[in-house]
């Protein structure tokens, strides 16, 4: 990712600021602390990935404003990409994503600023963890991977490796790996209960034959009476069927004496229609002249209608043309307005002009007033072009001596900031001595409770495998006391069989057996008791020592943590033996720098300089004041030559003027002329005196056409009337046919109920011949009845044993499918088993990091070669020799991650290396690491990004650093650096230097 302009709006310290990187390759951020440095790098984290440092988003957001803005171009992976964000204060965010085109940006935006975040993300091949430990050092990083010890520098390079997903899935394979245990367990338990169920399957199915064939005879018995049963019910049927029939006919009677009475009613009702009709044909003759009246006036009102649309028309029209000629004449009226107005302005500025020109005179005593402080002012420059040259020097000077009291103010600052901190670490050694102890008899409590936690642990496992031996025991109990209780009711039955051997039982061998079922029952009771007090008991022991393990697992948390301290307190402990060596040293150093302060005695060659150059400045006796008063003399005459311009132009607008008053005045005499052609002659004024004769000719009368509507509407009855005239004469033939056969038909329903009489009477001397053989018929049902029960009760019986069969054959399948089931999970439990494995520290973890060093080494290397001229190598060794507890056992390799460091005299251990030489082999690590994580990203290492505390660098670790960056720079296209230090922002050609004003930071390249 290589930056290439951003631009900022109301973010932290900022309210409008721009910065283009184009041309910068090495650049140094610099500025005073608080300025607003560090907030271009939350700017481009924030924009790119949506986090900062603020604790909330709004936080962000500079102090007073709503909104906040950052508009980010950059180049990744040969592509030029934009990124803006924007965020309201209290709202959500605004993500927008864009390509460079040769037509300009493209919008890449997805719906949704997750779904952008994410393409974002994709392009770039960049996370925000892989950025920040990449192409940003921070300071304070540069060594820490050198000062951890073996063991836990691999736990860094894992934690940067992002390999901590890993201890995930080991976690989550142990979780499977477990439950499919913990199935495997649950689906024997199951598999053995299927097995005891089992064996009752071959005396259920001798029992369903016997019962199958008791069945048939039964079922033979009922399909005989069943026979005799149906023709008893013919017979019934028959006798039935002839009642039916009977009520039928009778009913068929009474509807068609009814029908014969409606049809009777029905031609009555005809009969008055017919009176009613004959009624208005009567009036025939009447009804026919008011219906010509009728038309008569309707004719008339038709015609006035015409004319009265035709005078509309006209009407409508005459007034449209009104509009359209005074439309007309305004139009001409505006345009005369206009005119008159030209020529009023035209007036008012040649009074102007006229005024202007009268101060002629004025001007030329001031042109003549500017040509002498012009000469004076050219005097002056040139004595100024003899004074510059010295003031620059003399500012350099003093820049220069100031540069050396703010390093050695800053070098003394630095030493009070380090004897204080050496002060307080030489006061806490016996406070961190006590603190070691205290932590190591803590630890060694916990460890104790860990083992006693252990063998809780241990004892609840053992108490529920107890459980579970007697959950199945009860089971077996209950399932044998049902068996019993079977056998006991069987034996309740008086012809009662022998259970085991189905042999008819004697009184005293029916006793026997009765007594030992019940012996049987009771012992099996009594163990059953005891089996529930023992689940009981094991019931509360499992809660005690869950509650007891709650317990102690509080107790020992913080078992990791006290471990962690341990670890930090001999740290700092180790820390401390060489504070009072360095404290003497930094104490002489500290007073030598205050009597130089003091005294002055610094860069004497420079102070003699400044004072030769003062001596030179005032011999030329030059002025400043004297020089702006002198400007100021020309700023003051220069309107004479600006009115000088005025009076030219004046002289030319006036002849302008003077020739355009003569074409505005012929302009306003012509547009009155056209007004009154255009009232009199135009075309729209002709059509208006022609539609006036029109409507004259027309001579349409509305008091005459309202009479005509009133007596039409008063003779709209007679067109009621002759449409009633007309349908009684279509009418009154179709009435006259309906009373005709409705005759008929009275006369036929009348013949059809003789027929019905004659039918009855047979129907009903047949049913007096034929007796009803109801008793024989219940008497037959009824052992039908009982017998049906018999067959029923059996078949519930087989269907009993038929559901016991076939659930005991699901069962068997189960069992089969359960016995592979069983297996499966065996196998998934060994999978995840050796998964877990593979997931841990040991297995993937290791073999990455295995992988992962060689490159790393390499890419070390490669820097530091060029970092130290080819005089400094380093290696990576991950397995060493452990001590082995005897001498014939065979040596034992333990995993560590050291170090190696050579040079021209060989190798040596890291802390024996000078100053110069530990900063080139920390910055070439710091920087592998970094090229190795964003290679691992799928992203190219362009941006370098260092802030390594140069605050705590003497000149010679700042030159070192210096040197490390320039020999780096051929690697990177762009590289910052930040620093609040003069002396080292000095050492840069490009600068983006950072001001904080009232108005927000500022921002300005200087080079």
């Amino acid at each position: 990712m290589i930056p290439v302009q951003l631009t900022l709006k109301n973010f932290l310290s900022y309210r409008d600021a721009t910065l283009d990187f184009s041309g910068l390759h090495i650049a140094c951020i610099c500025g005073s602390n608080g300025a607003g440095k560090s907030s271009l790098l939350e700017a481009m984290t924030w924009v790119i990935w949506g986090q900062s440092r603020a604790a909330s988003e709004d936080d962000i957001i500079h102090t007073g404003a709503q909104e906040v803005q950052v508009d980010f171009i950059f180049i990744s992976n040969q592509h030029q990409y934009r990124v803006i964000r924007t965020r309201h204060r209290g709202q959500s965010s605004s993500l927008e994503f864009q390509i460079a085109t040769p037509n300009g940006f493209r919008a890449l935006t997805e719906r949704g600023v997750r779904a952008t975040q994410q393409l974002i993300l994709e392009h770039i091949k960049l996370d925000y963890d892989t950025f920040i430990n990449s192409a940003y050092l921070r300071q304070g990083r540069a060594d820490e991977f050198m000062l951890k010890r073996p063991t836990e520098r691999k736990e860094i390079l894992a934690e940067l490796l992002k390999l901590n997903q890993y201890d995930d899935l080991e976690e989550r394979a142990k979780d499977l790996s477990r439950s499919f245990k913990a199935q495997a367990e649950q689906l024997e338990r199951t598999l053995e209960g299927m097995q005891s169920s089992l064996q009752h399957k071959e005396a259920i199915a001798q029992e369903r034959a016997e019962l199958e064939a008791q069945h048939n005879q039964l079922q033979q018995k009922q399909a005989f009476d069943t026979i005799q049963l149906q023709s008893l019910q013919v017979i019934q049927h028959q006798r039935q069927t002839w009642e039916q029939q009977l009520v039928f006919l009778q009913q068929q009677y009474q509807n068609l004496t009814q029908d014969s009475d409606r049809l009777a009613e029905e031609r009555r009702a005809i009969n008055e229609q017919l009176s009613a009709i004959e009624e208005t044909l009567s009036h025939t003759d009447e009804i026919h002249a008011g219906y010509a009246k009728y038309e008569s006036l309707q004719t008339e009102e038709e015609t006035l209608s015409a004319k009265f649309q035709e005078h509309s028309r006209a009407t409508v029209q005459l007034q449209h043309l009104q509009q359209q000629l005074a439309q007309q004449i305004n139009e001409i009226r505006s345009s005369l307005q206009h005119a008159e107005g030209q020529l009023a302005a035209l007036q008012q500025q040649e009074q102007e002009i006229q005024q202007t020109l009268q101060k002629s005179s004025e001007v030329e005593a001031g042109l003549a007033q500017l040509a002498a402080a012009r000469h004076r002012l050219a005097q002056l420059d040139q004595l100024q072009l003899q004074v510059t040259p010295l003031l620059q020097y003399r500012t350099s000077l003093q820049t220069q001596l100031e540069r050396v009291q703010a390093r050695m103010q800053a070098r003394l600052e630095e030493l009070q900031a380090s004897q204080n901190q050496l002060t307080h670490q030489q006061q806490r050694q016996p406070q961190l001595q006590q603190a070691v102890m205290d932590v190591a008899v803590q630890l060694e409590q916990l460890e104790k409770k860990r083992v006693y936690l252990e063998r809780v642990r241990e004892k609840g496992q053992e108490r529920r495998h107890f459980m579970e031996r007697l959950q199945a025991h009860q089971r077996d109990y209950e399932k044998q006391m049902g068996e019993l209780e079977q056998k006991l009711q069987m034996l309740q039955n008086p012809d009662a069989t022998c259970p085991l051997c189905d042999r008819p039982l004697t009184e005293h061998h029916w006793q026997r057996v009765v007594e030992k079922t019940q012996t049987e029952q009771q012992e099996i009771q009594q163990q059953f008791w005891v089996i529930r007090e023992q689940m009981a008991v094991s019931e509360r022991e499992i809660q005690v020592l869950r509650q007891e393990y709650r317990e102690i697992s509080q107790q020992i948390a913080g078992y990791d943590a006290l471990r962690e301290q341990r670890g930090q307190l001999a740290a700092q402990l180790a820390a401390t033996d060489d504070v009072q060596r360095h404290l003497q040293q930094i104490i002489a150093e500290k007073q030598q720098l205050e009597r130089s302060l003091a005294e002055g005695d610094y860069a004497r060659d420079k102070q003699e300089e400044l004072r030769q150059i003062e001596q030179q400045l005032q011999q030329l006796n030059y002025n400043e004041q004297e020089h702006a008063l002198a400007r100021s003399e020309i700023e003051r005459w220069r309107w004479a030559e600006i009115r000088q311009g005025q009076l030219k132009d004046a002289q030319k607008r006036l002849s302008q003027i003077l020739q355009r008053q003569p074409q505005i005045e012929a302009q306003i005499a012509e547009l009155n002329q056209k007004i009154v052609e255009q009232q009199t002659h135009s075309e729209c004024a002709q059509q208006i005196a022609v539609l006036d004769a029109k409507i004259k000719t027309i001579n349409y009368a509305p008091e005459q056409h309202n009479a005509l509507r009133i007596a039409l509407r008063k003779a709209q009855t007679w067109q009621i009337r002759y449409q009633q005239l007309k349908n009684a004469q279509e009418q009154y033939p179709q009435f006259q046919a309906r009373s005709q056969d409705l005759k008929e038909a009275i006369q036929a329903r009348s013949a059809e109920r003789q027929v019905l009489v004659a039918q009855i009477e047979s129907l009903t001397q047949q049913l007096e011949q034929t007796p009803l053989p109801t008793a024989e018929i219940q008497t037959l049902e009824q052992q039908l009845a009982f017998r049906r029960r018999q067959l029923d009760e059996q078949l519930s019986h087989l269907g009993q044993l038929q559901q016991q069969f076939n659930h005991l054959e699901a069962l068997q399948a189960q069992y089969e499918q359960g016995q592979q089931q069983l297996q499966a999970i065996k196998q998934r439990h060994r999978v995840y088993q050796e998964l877990a494995q593979a997931f841990g520290k040991n297995g993937i973890q290791a073999l990455m990091i295995e992988n992962v060093l060689p490159q790393l080494e390499a890419e070390t290397n490669q820097l530091l070669a060029r970092l130290s001229a080819n005089q400094l190598h380093v290696q990576f060794v991950t397995q060493k020799a452990g001590r082995s507890g005897t001498r014939k056992k065979a040596t034992k390799m333990i995993d560590t991650l050291d170090i190696l460091i050579a040079d021209a005299r060989g190798t040596r251990p890291y802390e024996t290396y000078s100053g110069g030489e530990a900063f080139r082999i920390n910055f070439a690590i710091r920087l592998a690491l970094a090229k190795l994580l964003a290679q691992r990203a799928g992203a190219a290492l362009q941006l370098l990004i260092i802030d390594e505390g140069f605050g705590t660098q003497d000149q010679e670790g700042c030159d070192r650093l210096i040197a490390a960056i320039n020999a780096i720079a051929g690697d990177f296209a762009c590289i910052l650096t930040v620093t609040h230090m003069p002396y080292f922002k000095e050492a840069f050609q490009a600068r983006i230097e950072v001001a904080k004003t009232q108005n927000g930071s500022r921002l300005s390249l200087a080079s």
